[in-house]
């Protein structure tokens, strides 16, 4: 297989990356200018300077390839335009360049649980699109547009429920506050969360690439559901922790998420709350069903969360994003 990965040095991207070298495919990867490759140190795969944002870039990027797979993204921005820019428009581009490319490549979207918005129901494929926040919302939109080329080119959609695993940064705030023997409950809860580990991702979209019945739909990929409140549980059981739950009341949460990201906005600066983050803690649950997964793609996640929390950890000490108190793992 030929393939092309968007966001190949990403925490999804990379792991794809391996597993694409590991079953001997041809992997091409679109990387920005400046763009930190530390990820796909020492992996046989082309690099290509370009930009999902920018069309001319994408030419040489899907020439002669068999199937793209699309993670480019953002999951953080100070203003809803930039999510549409990066997470939508840059899905029509790559789907603009591959119908110029003639060979009708497969393209592998990599969408989210977000773009269907929280619930507590489990629901299928066949639920409404109705997400809650500006991510959400840009993920949706770029379904939307890809449906749009779906005559001219095969179009599978992944929508992974929260990842965990080696080299996550969503959950490594849940690491570091362990460490610092807090745990962090929001007031209303605990709310359902369906969890997946990355290398389950990267076996749903293997499967996407190559299955028959993939093209023309959506599917969920997670295995276990767990609470917010029930990882960091996890994560203190794997880093041999006490903690002190800080019990946070609803309106404090959108206050402080509200200030982080307008100090973002002006300092430039990424910090760990968010309005996305709180948005999604304050949900009433982010859950989903695999059955359709399991029973037409044959999908069958193996790691749990205990393993990935594990494996998470042990990334993190030895990548020196925890620093030496990490304790056992």
């Amino acid at each position: 297989m030929r393939a092309l990965v968007t966001g190949a040095n990403g925490f999804v991207g990379s792991a794809l990356v391996r597993r694409l070298c590991e079953r001997k495919d041809s992997v091409r990867c679109l990387a920005r200018r400046g763009a930190d490759l530390s990820l796909l140190e020492g992996l046989d795969v082309e690099l290509v300077e370009g930009d999902v944002t920018s069309p001319p870039s994408l030419k040489r990027a899907v020439d002669g390839i068999d199937v793209a797979f699309h993670l480019a993204g953002i999951r953080r921005a100070a203003a809803r335009e930039e999510f549409f820019r990066v997470n939508a428009e840059g899905t029509r581009h790559l789907c603009e360049a591959m119908v110029a490319a003639g060979n009708r490549p497969r393209l592998v979207l990599v969408s989210s649980l977000a773009a269907v918005g929280p619930t507590r129901e489990f629901p299928d494929e066949s639920a409404p699109l109705r997400p809650v926040d500006w991510y959400g919302e840009s993920k949706a939109e770029a379904e939307r547009l890809a449906a749009e080329y779906a005559e001219r080119i095969p179009i599978a959609i992944a929508r992974p429920s929260r990842i965990l695993g080696p080299g996550d940064k969503e959950n490594l705030v849940f690491f570091k506050l362990a460490l610092r023997g807090l745990r962090v409950s929001v007031s209303g809860g605990p709310r359902p969360m369906s969890t997946i580990d990355v290398d389950d991702v990267v076996d749903g979209l293997v499967l996407l690439a190559g299955h028959p019945e993939a093209p023309g739909e959506a599917f969920f990929f997670s295995r276990d559901t767990t609470s917010v409140e029930g990882l960091q549980d996890e994560v203190l059981r794997v880093l041999g922790r006490r903690a002190w739950t800080v019990r946070i009341p609803q309106s404090a949460l959108r206050g402080l998420a509200s200030a982080a990201d307008v100090f973002s906005q002006r300092t430039g600066r990424r910090l760990p709350l968010n309005r996305k983050l709180a948005q999604q803690l304050l949900a009433p649950g982010w859950t989903c069903s695999t059955a359709k997964a399991r029973e037409r793609l044959g999908f069958a996640p193996l790691v749990g969360i205990p393993e990935s929390v594990e494996r998470s950890a042990r990334w993190y000490r030895e990548s020196g994003w925890l620093g030496s108190r990490a304790g056992r793992s």
